[in-house]
């Protein structure tokens, strides 16, 4: 079993480390918010990838490839979400952020997300909740990344020589497998951009870093409404 699952984690794993808007959203969260909010963005990656793998396992991402038109809408949705995100995040570019007074930076409770332009500045960070939701949410708006996990248990998992599909003790093994591995990478990142001097480095360039973060977000979001209307136009 161990053998058999060896390939399949280290795919997983390369899949979670891949760059994308999760990458960027939890980085930031981190940066802006506190380690605290930037692990809740990861425990959130995880329900996410958990999610579309657990869709991938049961053989329901069949819909995403069959129903075109589903296809099409979930991820002109998920592109219209990014997009949503990359306009907060320039909106709240010239918004400073406030700190707790007499707290030094890095050990306050955390700081308002840049991207929600009015929200409060006196040092108070977004709940756990709200940076969960946001998270997930993110990590949620490409449902390519089920039919991702479909090619990689397609081509890696072992069948059961009774069923022909995957042995039933794997799909029991493989979705708490699956939140490890996506809230522990994502958890990794948190904590290494939640230290002192990535946040120091933030406050020096927090302008241009959050129009850079929203313009990434953004080109994230139209490339995948882009790859949705060419997908449709040549299913045509």
């Amino acid at each position: 079993m161990l053998a058999s699952l060896i390939p399949i984690l280290v795919a997983l794993l390369l899949g979670a480390m891949a760059p994308g808007p999760s990458f960027v959203l939890v980085t930031r969260t981190a940066v802006t918010q506190s380690r605290r909010n930037g692990l809740a963005a990861a425990a959130g990656m995880g329900v996410g990838g958990t999610f579309f793998g657990t869709l991938a396992l049961l053989g329901l991402t069949a819909l995403l490839t069959q129903v075109a038109w589903l296809n099409v809408a979930l991820r002109l949705a998920g592109g219209l979400y990014l997009l949503y995100l990359a306009l907060r995040m320039w909106r709240g570019a010239g918004t400073p952020l406030g700190k707790a007074a007499g707290t030094p930076l890095g050990k306050a409770a955390g700081t308002p997300l840049a991207m929600n332009a009015g929200a409060a500045t006196d040092g108070r960070a977004p709940s756990l909740g709200r940076a969960f939701v946001v998270a997930l949410a993110t990590q949620l708006s490409n449902p390519k990344t089920a039919i991702a996990y479909a090619g990689i248990f397609a081509a890696l998992l072992p069948s059961s020589s009774v069923s022909g599909g995957p042995p039933s003790h794997l799909l029991l093994f493989l979705p708490p497998v699956i939140f490890l591995i996506e809230a522990g990478w994502y958890s990794v990142v948190a904590l290494a951009f939640s230290a002192e001097a990535p946040r120091r480095a933030y406050l020096k360039a927090k302008g241009g870093i959050d129009r850079v973060t929203g313009t990434i977000m953004g080109v994230l979001g139209l490339r995948l409404m882009a790859d949705a209307v060419r997908d449709m136009a040549l299913a045509r």
